[in-house]
């Protein structure tokens, strides 16, 4: 069952085609991730969703009702954590749960049952006490999607929640997802970290420059190369006649440049490494290192967008 349906939608910054006219839906129960670069229109369409913009164009349906007709509908039942922190930091953390709570309309003994539970799911109930502006960057991230689940939302929308954090709170919050899921909940999870969607996500929409342009399981997605391998050159310096030559090898499906590396899609199986080295050595190239991969969305997307992820 389609929990959100996107239809026809477009988000215009005067000039700027934020979003370009994309369609999508949300299945109940899954955790949907939603990939792209910085800029590729992620958190607008997000935005879009928990009812902070209105779409330039196209309708956004949740549970079959437009949510630009009623947005109560979706607000009610909508857990949101934006990229940016949103707590007092001169409150403590108990103090902001208390705060967010109220605003959710929970009060006496079911706010403080929430707030009891709430610290156990983010694994802050020592410091709880203490104030957010003594908080690490990971522990806000945490009370952050605490103060998002306090009303036990449905559907949780999750705008880049492991940006500029530690790996040890990283960790945390993967695992707190998939607990949601697996708890019922429905979750939609930007994210422009590629290890990220592959290890949560059951289903994925690939962005860029405002446009779907890819959608599927991880599994699916890899498929959508028809290549055996994909190889990774890291040179001194990237040589245009270089790129040329190797584009001219009859093995080579794709070349992609991202900074000092050149991705080279490889579509039948072989010894193919002498014709590199020999192209290399023609050129002048300095070879670095070389990397022999099987297809992943990482390289899906190199290869769909001809640029790196976090470009």
């Amino acid at each position: 069952m389609n929990l959100v349906e996107i239809q026809g939608v477009k988000k215009h910054f005067g000039e700027i085609h934020a979003v370009d006219g994309i369609d999508m839906h949300v299945k109940k129960g899954e955790i949907l991730g939603l990939l792209g670069p910085n800029g590729a229109g992620k958190s607008t369409t997000i935005s879009m969703i928990a009812t902070l913009l209105e779409p330039t164009e196209g309708t956004i349906l949740f549970m079959g009702e437009s949510i630009q007709a009623d947005p109560k509908q979706i607000q009610n039942v909508l857990g949101f954590v934006p990229q940016e922190i949103a707590l007092y930091p001169t409150l403590t953390g108990k103090e902001n749960l208390q705060f967010w709570g109220r605003v959710y309309g929970l009060r006496g003994g079911e706010l403080r049952e929430r707030i009891s539970e709430i610290s156990k799911v983010i694994g802050l109930e020592e410091r709880l006490k203490d104030r957010v502006d003594t908080y690490s960057g990971g522990m806000k991230r945490r009370l952050n999607i605490g103060v998002a689940l306090l009303h036990k939302p449905a559907f949780i929308i999750m705008d880049e929640p492991t940006v500029g954090i530690d790996p040890q709170s990283r960790s945390f919050i993967l695992d707190t997802v998939r607990e949601l899921r697996d708890q019922g909940s429905t979750v939609l999870y930007t994210t422009h970290y590629i290890e990220e969607v592959e290890s949560l996500c059951d289903r994925i929409y690939i962005m860029d420059h405002g446009k779907i342009i890819a959608e599927g399981t991880k599994e699916s997605l890899t498929e959508m190369i028809d290549a055996s391998e994909v190889i990774r050159l890291s040179v001194e310096t990237v040589d245009p006649m270089l790129i040329t030559t190797l584009q001219e090898l009859k093995f080579v499906e794709n070349v992609v440049v991202e900074a000092n590396s050149i991705f080279l899609t490889v579509k039948e199986n072989g010894n193919h490494y002498q014709s590199i080295m020999n192209a290399l050595k023609e050129s002048g190239t300095q070879l670095k290192g070389m990397d022999i991969q099987k297809p992943s969305l990482e390289t899906v997307f190199l290869y769909l967008t001809g640029r790196g992820l976090r470009d």
